[in-house]
Order: structure tokens, then C-alpha cells, then sequence
């Protein structure tokens, strides 16, 4: 009876590993995979700038369907977290590597690179931490993996480009590697852009910031991201700054 009834879980766990979400999940950690070869084999950054917009595009819809279908649950939650590691943690760390390297022209030692990686390491420590924190629902605290991805592989695409950060040095790489990692394990209050419905009432900040967003995607084009990104830390950290003061 026992073995029966492990077979028959076993039927089911099989089963329930191809739904429609997961797919999507796992079209996620596969342009993660290829964001990485791109950036590490061929260093084209652009490509891996697109492949992990694809990957963001994922990450934001498997969720969704998941709950239009009613099927969600806690192999999800694990998969996500997987695909979410390999999309915004090691991708982001491949182009930064590699930014390191286009940057440095002999000033420090190539094996100080290595030290990117730490944001791999605490973006993993970031997704653990949001998998068990009950206080993230309505806000995130610390910066968001994707958030933080975002503005790397737009930093990658501008100096690949010759654009606005066309001059940047290896310092200015290292430092940005350093300050979004510690941004992710940080507790500072982020707020969500997880809608509450479609009404304006309680979504009046995500739809500002989304206008916002527009209007400088717009503008500024692919670099916005790294306007967009700086102004929601920016935003985020002052907000909570004024919270701090009033309580």
C-alpha cells in the first residue's frame, strides 16, 4: 500500500511539472542561461540585455497565469526562485564581469573582477530571504532582484553602445556590482508595483511611477532603465526616510 501510494504521488508530481506556468518559468532560466553565454562567450551585451528583458517578461506573467488558472503553488514558488537566480543573479554578474573587463585598461588586477559575483551571491541570499519574510506582501524590503538586473544589463547595453556611460571605469563597475548587492540584503522599504486592481485608490504611486517610467523610456530609450531604476531607489529610499522621521 505504501508503494502504491509513493508511485501514485510520484504519477502526480510528474504530471503537475509541465503546466503552463512552469514552462513559462522555465522559458525564464533558459534566457538566463543564454543572457550568460552571450555575455561570457561572444561579449555581446546587447543580446544579453534582450535576453534578460525576455527573461523579466517571463518572471512577470508566470505568476499571473498561474493564479488565472488556479494552479499555483509551492513547486512554483521554488522554480521561480531557481530561474530567478540564474536570470538576476548570475546573468547580471556574467555582464559585469565582462564590463570589468572592456573597462579596465591595466589600472587594477583582472582577478579583482571576480569580485562581481558577489552579486550572484547576495542576489541568492535576496530570493532566499523573500521566499520565508511574511513581510514582503504588500512591500519589498531591500531591492528586487529584477530591478537590480535591469539596471546592469542597461549599464552593459550603454557602454556597449558608446552612450551615456560610454566612459565608465572599472571602479565605476565594481561599485555598482557592490551597491546593489548590499541593496538587495538591505531591509530599506521598496514599495510594490503589484496592482491592487485597476482602480486609482491605493495604486495612486504605481501609477504615477509607471507614467513616469513612460515618459522616459520614451526618451531616453533602452538608458532609461538606468534612470528609472536609480529614481525608484531614490524614491523608495526617501519615502521610507519620511516614515522613519514620522514614527
Amino acid at each position: 500500500m505504501h508503494l502504491f501510494s509513493d508511485e501514485f504521488l510520484l504519477r502526480e508530481m510528474k504530471i503537475r511539472l509541465f503546466t503552463l506556468p512552469n514552462l513559462i518559468t522555465l522559458g525564464n532560466l533558459l534566457c538566463g542561461a543564454m543572457a550568460i553565454v552571450a555575455a561570457l562567450v561572444y561579449r555581446d551585451l546587447t543580446m544579453a540585455f534582450w535576453l534578460i528583458v525576455a527573461a523579466a517578461v517571463c518572471d512577470f506573467f508566470d505568476g499571473m497565469v498561474a493564479r488565472l488558472m488556479g494552479i499555483s503553488g509551492p513547486l512554483g514558488v521554488q522554480l521561480d526562485s531557481l530561474a530567478d537566480d540564474i536570470s538576476f543573479g548570475l546573468a547580471p554578474s556574467a555582464v559585469l564581469y565582462v564590463l570589468f573587463g572592456l573597462t579596465n585598461r591595466g589600472e587594477l588586477p583582472e582577478w579583482v573582477g571576480c569580485t562581481v559575483f558577489l552579486f550572484a551571491a547576495f542576489a541568492a541570499l535576496r530570493l532566499a530571504k523573500f521566499n520565508i519574510d511574511e513581510e514582503q506582501h504588500t512591500e519589498f524590503r531591500g531591492l528586487p532582484t529584477p530591478a537590480a538586473t535591469l539596471y546592469v544589463v542597461a549599464l552593459g547595453w550603454s557602454v556597449e553602445q558608446g552612450g551615456l556611460m560610454a566612459n565608465l571605469n572599472p571602479w565605476g563597475v565594481l561599485i555598482t556590482a557592490w551597491v546593489l548587492a548590499a541593496l538587495m540584503v538591505s531591509n530599506i522599504p521598496m514599495f510594490s508595483l503589484k496592482f491592487k486592481g485597476f482602480g486609482w485608490r491605493g495604486n495612486e504611486l504605481r501609477y504615477l511611477f509607471m507614467a513616469f517610467s513612460l515618459f522616459l523610456l520614451l526618451v531616453f530609450e533602452v538608458e532609461s532603465f538606468l534612470l528609472i531604476i536609480g529614481a525608484y531607489i531614490a524614491f523608495s529610499t526617501t519615502l521610507a526616510e519620511i516614515n522613519r522621521s514620522k514614527s
